[in-house]
C-alpha cells in the first residue's frame, strides 16, 4: 500500500510539498523557468488536497517533458507534441483521476498543434499548461511557432518570416471552456490559476510565459511586458479581441482571459 493510501485510511488528507518530492534533481538550466512551474504545480495539488497517487502528470517532448519524472505522481512521457491525446485517455479511462497535461510551444503549439484545437473543441475534463518561451530550448535555439517574426535562430538565420500563433486566440476560438495566462516569474499568481484550471469541470488552457536563459527571453523582458487582467470576460468574443490586441501592443495580459 503506497504511503498516501495509508494516511488516507487514517482518515487524514494533508498532504505537504515534500509528499510530491523525489530525489532526483531536475538538470534544468539555471534559472530556468521550468523550475517554477514544477514547483507550483506540487503546490497546487498539496493546497487542493489532491493526493499524489490521484493525479497523473503527462508530457510530450522537450526540456519541459521531464517534469513528470520530479514530481511523487502517476505520469506518463510520450511522443512529441502528442500528451494530450494520452492525457485524454487516461482520463476517459480512469475519470476520477486529476489529469493534467504539459506542452511546450513547440510541441504543444507546433508538433501537437492538431491535439491542442481538438482538445479545445471536445472540452475533455483536463488541465494543460503550455510551457511558452518563444523558443526550441531543447535542440538549442530554434525558432517556434510563438516566436517573433523576424527571429534570428539557428533555423532561421536570416529572421524568421512567419508571423507568430496566438494560443489564447485560437483556444478561445476552438472553444476551450477556461483560458488563462501566467507567468512563471510569478508563483503565488500561478498557483492560484493552476488550482482554478484542475478544478473546473472542462478543458482548462494556461498558456505560461516563461524564459529561455540559454536561447531566449530572460526575467526583465516579461517583467517589463506583462499586467493583470481586472476580471474574466464573460463574453467570448471580446475576450478574443483582448488576446489580439494584446498581440498588437506587444505586451502580456495576464490572468483568466474567460471561464464558462
Amino acid at each position: 500500500m503506497l504511503k498516501e493510501e495509508k494516511i488516507m485510511e487514517k482518515g487524514e488528507t494533508k498532504f505537504t510539498f515534500n509528499d510530491f518530492a523525489r530525489c532526483e534533481q531536475p538538470n534544468w538550466c539555471p534559472g530556468c523557468g521550468d523550475f517554477a512551474i514544477l514547483a507550483s504545480i506540487k503546490k497546487a495539488l498539496v493546497e487542493l488536497e489532491v493526493a499524489p497517487h490521484q493525479a497523473v502528470l503527462v508530457s510530450g517532448v522537450g526540456c519541459f517533458a521531464k517534469l513528470p519524472y520530479w514530481a511523487r505522481t502517476y505520469g506518463f512521457v510520450g511522443l512529441h507534441g502528442r500528451g494530450l491525446p494520452v492525457a485524454q485517455g487516461i482520463k476517459m479511462a480512469n475519470p476520477q483521476l486529476k489529469v493534467i497535461a504539459f506542452g511546450g510551444d513547440g510541441d504543444g503549439y507546433g508538433e501537437g498543434g492538431n491535439h491542442f484545437l481538438h482538445a479545445c473543441r471536445r472540452n475533455v475534463n483536463i488541465a494543460y499548461f503550455v510551457h511558452n518561451n518563444g523558443v526550441f530550448g531543447l535542440t538549442t535555439g530554434q525558432y517556434s511557432p510563438t516566436s517573433p517574426k523576424g527571429t534570428k535562430s539557428k533555423s532561421s538565420p536570416e529572421g524568421s518570416i512567419e508571423v507568430p500563433i496566438n494560443p489564447l486566440a485560437l483556444a478561445l476560438a476552438e472553444g476551450a471552456t477556461f483560458v488563462a495566462r501566467a507567468y512563471s516569474g510569478h508563483l503565488k499568481e500561478l498557483i492560484e490559476l493552476m488550482k482554478q484550471a484542475i478544478e473546473h469541470p472542462g478543458f482548462a488552457f494556461i498558456d505560461i510565459l516563461m524564459p529561455c536563459v540559454s536561447f531566449g527571453r530572460d526575467l526583465k523582458y516579461y517583467n517589463d511586458k506583462t499586467y493583470y487582467l481586472e476580471k474574466p470576460f464573460t463574453d467570448r468574443g471580446k475576450a478574443v479581441d483582448k488576446a489580439l490586441e494584446c498581440e498588437k501592443e506587444e505586451s502580456y495580459a495576464l490572468g483568466v482571459f474567460y471561464r464558462e
